[in-house]
């Protein structure tokens, strides 16, 4: 066990406070106890690679290059709201360690995610759970979550004025449900608290990072780093930005609107978008404007400028177009400005998504 140290910064926790990353090491006369606070909503990927990897930090990584394994680092725990085995999301069969009623004195909690429906907030579906993050933080806990745990964070209160990260599919819900919540949809992790006792980060595969950083945050990035070397671990260093589809989803609360949402889709590319709405709506300029975001949340233009970069990412995953013409196709003559805004919405230029996806597509040709 080393002493205090700090966690590399990668460009995924951008913006985060810095002071959350110094750690405080743990005594070390004993394994720190971790609970994995799981539902029937969650995915057993997150859960049991969670409980494989804490379980096995520390371990495996002296046995496979020495032939002698080495000390565990954490004691690993499922907690559940029910003691009784029950089958998690897919059907996989999940044997809880212990009620949430009888789990205490852990110090680190983590909320795996639970699969919600998008317009769907789990408000007062886990009372109790909420109830327990909150008294296991008050005692002194890290709590952590994985993708859109944070429900359940935010359902307790714990990210009320805090920024935080969940699945970039549930920022509406984050802003219509838990408003005091500052969501970084853009952020793949995401620190936050005293002392970093606040840990979420966003979709699935993020619990890698979360492992990652929690065994760093304790025990030393060595410890970190022969994990991930074991386990061929690679950090989401660009967020989720890269991966998030920001299509905006058609509205039914105002017809004229939605036809302006229809015609965009097939016309996105025209000269002058905006005013080709404005002119077919019949309405001023203004008012336009002022339905078209009480009906969708954005901007007339950033809605159609979101609309072109989706097309966009589309045309650069196939890996068969140049940018030049990906920017001539949806719309933009000046190609360095449409570098600049597709940067800007996805973290990454419109050639580095290319070679990001495309590959992928040349893999299956």
């Amino acid at each position: 066990m080393v002493g205090p140290h700090k966690w590399h910064k990668g460009r995924n926790y951008a913006e985060c406070d810095t002071r959350t990353m110094t750690a405080t090491p743990s005594p070390q006369d004993r394994r720190l106890r971790l609970d994995l606070l799981t539902f029937p909503e969650t995915s057993p990927l997150v859960l049991f690679g969670l409980r494989e990897v804490f379980a096995a930090a520390g371990v495996v990584y002296p046995e496979v290059t020495s032939g002698q394994p080495g000390e565990p680092l954490f004691d690993v725990r499922v907690v559940a709201p029910a003691a009784a085995p029950f089958r998690c999301h897919d059907g996989v069969l999940v044997e809880p360690d212990l009620a949430i009623a009888d789990a205490s004195g852990a110090d680190i909690v983590v909320a795996c995610d639970m699969y919600r429906p998008i317009d769907s907030p789990p408000h007062g579906v886990f009372p109790e759970a909420a109830a327990w993050l909150r008294e296991m933080h008050a005692r002194g806990a890290q709590v952590c979550s994985v993708c859109s745990g944070a429900l359940m964070l935010a359902e307790a209160g714990l990210l009320d004025g805090r920024e935080a990260a969940s699945h970039w599919a549930y920022a509406p819900m984050f802003r219509e449900h838990y408003p005091q919540v500052r969501l970084r949809k853009g952020l793949a992790l995401c620190p936050a608290g005293e002392a970093g006792r606040i840990v979420t980060t966003g979709a699935v595969t993020a619990w890698q990072d979360l492992a990652l950083y929690v065994i760093a945050h304790h025990f030393g990035p060595e410890h970190a780093i022969c994990t991930a070397k074991v386990y061929l671990f690679s950090q989401h260093s660009e967020g989720q930005l890269p991966y998030a589809v920001t299509t905006p989803r058609l509205q039914d609360r105002d017809a004229l609107i939605r036809d302006s949402q229809v015609w965009i889709a097939a016309n996105y590319a025209e000269a002058s978008p905006v005013r080709r709405m404005v002119a077919r709506s019949g309405l001023s300029g203004r008012s336009f404007t002022r339905r078209f975001r009480a009906a969708t949340g954005m901007a007339p233009i950033a809605y159609v400028q979101t609309v072109r970069v989706e097309e966009a990412k589309q045309l650069l995953e196939t890996g068969r177009l140049a940018v030049d013409n990906v920017a001539h196709a949806v719309g933009y003559e000046d190609t360095a400005s449409f570098g600049r805004l597709f940067r800007r919405m996805t973290g990454l230029s419109p050639a580095a998504y290319g070679r990001k996806f495309a590959s992928l597509a040349r893999m299956h040709a």
